[in-house]
């Protein structure tokens, strides 16, 4: 069977963009929720997010692109550029009929939809921006990604909400599996801090109201926990079929040994009490990676910080790793970036591969007082220094999708 691997990695997030500055911000356990700049907050019960802050746009697009591109663009053009840049690939020695993007986004282009139904209503339907359809579509990321490095072979946007970016890391690794493809960019993207997405999400419960407390707002598995908070960003990973990857002496993150999919068919918002499906998806995801429960070193949770995922993944968590879930170190990157939706499996990946490769696991910060409900092994604190040869990374989405993937330390 055909072995799918990662090469490069690149990622814009509200606590650092470019894998290194990522990096140090995850070990250090730095926050990157504050008070909304992106619109005036006025009238909304929720004036938090974590913004992607110091992105340079015009450095990766020029003025005229990025002025007909969405904000979910501008960060997805720059992760991707980083990620090829990161694997070292030169696209003119490849085939790029066997070169395929899979990026998708929970949102899309909602930035653009605000803009433009406001311009209908305050100016009429004639000032609507021609550029308005293409720029809000949820497949122009992948679009872009393609067309900017010639990408022909396979192209999808998987939008399964929150698990939207780790299903399509997931299906593009299935996809080179069965010889459809050689290289896959994988990934997702989302840029949804506006004005109708975060009134919406308040407006559910969702959302942390902690507005005059932002950097201790998002608080996955602690009893205090009252909702998520919004995050943006992209994450973009290259997927390489070990063959390919070793003929050109790449550097091998790791190789993405399983993948599950499943879903609760239970509720359009709420996960299933039980966690039966997430339980299903990590179960697969084992199983086509021939782990036992024990063998897991690392479980990088879905941890949204809301107190009915958290309840419900911490469950899931006891009832597949039984006695192993005493000593299996549990972590939240959205603790630091918050929920970066459709972008957040990819955005969390990376801080998988970044664990097996620097033998050091992040902390869940804002983990200070432990709920009986959530009785798992959280890292929190400090990071913690220790080998990582394998890892779960659980993502779950509105409408009852799930998604995992399994990552091993490459071993030839």
């Amino acid at each position: 069977m055909r072995r799918v691997v990662i090469t490069g990695l690149g990622v814009v997030s509200p606590i650092g963009c470019g894998k290194d500055d990522y990096w140090s911000a995850l070990a250090e356990g730095r926050n990157g929720v504050g008070e909304i700049s992106l619109f005036d907050t006025e009238g909304h019960s929720v004036k938090i997010a974590a913004e992607v802050r110091d992105l340079d746009v015009e450095r990766w697009m020029d003025k005229k692109e990025a002025r007909r591109a969405d904000r979910v663009i501008h960060f997805v053009v720059p992760a991707a550029e980083m990620a090829l840049q990161d694997s070292g690939l030169d696209l003119n020695a490849i085939d790029h009929e066997r070169l395929g993007v899979y990026v998708g986004s929970g949102e899309g282009g909602i930035t653009t939809t605000h803009e433009n139904y406001d311009i209908m209503r305050e100016k009429g339907p004639s000032r609507v921006s021609p550029f308005f359809v293409p720029m809000m579509l949820s497949n122009m990321p992948a679009a872009y990604v393609a067309m900017r490095c010639h990408a022909k072979g396979p192209n999808m946007a998987v939008v399964t909400a929150c698990s939207t970016a780790t299903h399509c890391l997931g299906e593009a690794t299935c996809t080179i599996v069965r010889d459809d493809a050689d290289i896959i960019i994988a990934g997702g993207a989302e840029a949804a801090i506006t004005p109708i997405a975060i009134a919406g999400f308040a407006n559910m419960k969702a959302l942390s109201t902690r507005n005059d407390e932002p950097g201790r707002a998002s608080r996955p598995f602690d009893r205090e926990r009252d909702g998520f908070v919004m995050g943006e960003g992209a994450g973009i990973l290259i997927l390489e079929e070990l063959e390919h990857a070793k003929r050109r002496r790449a550097h091998i993150y790791a190789e993405v040994t399983g993948y599950g999919n499943t879903c609760d068919a239970y509720h359009i918002t709420a996960p299933d009490p039980d966690g039966d499906g997430s339980i299903r998806a990590v179960r697969m995801a084992m199983r086509k990676a021939g782990w036992n429960p024990e063998q897991v070193d690392l479980y990088n949770a879905h941890g949204t910080s809301t107190p009915l995922n958290d309840k419900t993944e911490s469950g899931a968590i006891r009832k597949i790793f039984g006695a192993h879930a005493d000593r299996l170190p549990v972590h939240s990157t959205k603790s630091m970036v918050g929920h970066c939706l459709g972008a957040a499996g990819a955005v969390e990946t990376i801080a998988a591969l970044l664990a097996i490769e620097r033998g050091v696991i992040h902390p869940t910060i804002n983990y200070e007082v432990p709920d009986p409900e959530c009785d798992i092994n959280i890292v929190a604190g400090d990071s913690i220094e220790r080998r990582v040869d394998r890892v779960l990374i659980n993502n779950a989405g509105f409408g009852g999708h799930n998604g995992v993937l399994a990552i091993e330390r490459f071993k030839d």
